[in-house]
């Protein structure tokens, strides 16, 4: 059994995307753990993105991802980490086939509904950042 870690972004919350999000990761036989609202600042994302922090970019990804509270899930099941990724598709919504969360869903690059952890040593890093430990279900 896997866990993984998933934000629905400042555009996925702005939309009112997340119910959606949510209901195709559990249709897909995913179980939502846990779940939360949080407003990111600038030293959690400058942590969560520090593979991009020299990036001309950077910037905006840190204004874009602290513009509003995101929804920071917890999802659970057998591959979960790949199966989410499928799921969500390309990270260029642009490229994204119809069918995945971002191909129907996104915009862009960056209006991209959700950030997802890119494998199991990660998803279990980022779910540490992002939740508490009495906040992550055993």
């Amino acid at each position: 059994m896997e866990r993984t870690l998933v934000l629905c972004k400042p555009d996925c919350m702005e939309k009112n995307l997340a119910g959606e999000v949510i209901r195709r990761f559990e249709a897909a036989g995913l179980q939502l753990s846990a779940a939360k609202m949080l407003r990111l600042t600038g030293p959690l994302l400058t942590e969560h993105y520090s593979h991009l922090a020299d990036r001309p970019f950077f910037p905006e990804i840190v204004a874009f991802m602290s513009s509003r509270p995101v929804l920071a899930l917890i999802l659970t099941g057998p591959g979960a980490v790949l199966k989410v990724r499928d799921l969500l598709g390309p990270t260029d919504s642009k490229k994204a086939p119809q069918g995945t969360l971002r191909g129907d869903l996104g915009t862009n690059s960056m209006l991209n509904v959700c950030h997802a952890s890119d494998s199991v040593e990660n998803a279990e890093i980022e779910v540490r950042r992002f939740f508490r430990a009495d906040e992550i279900p055993a």
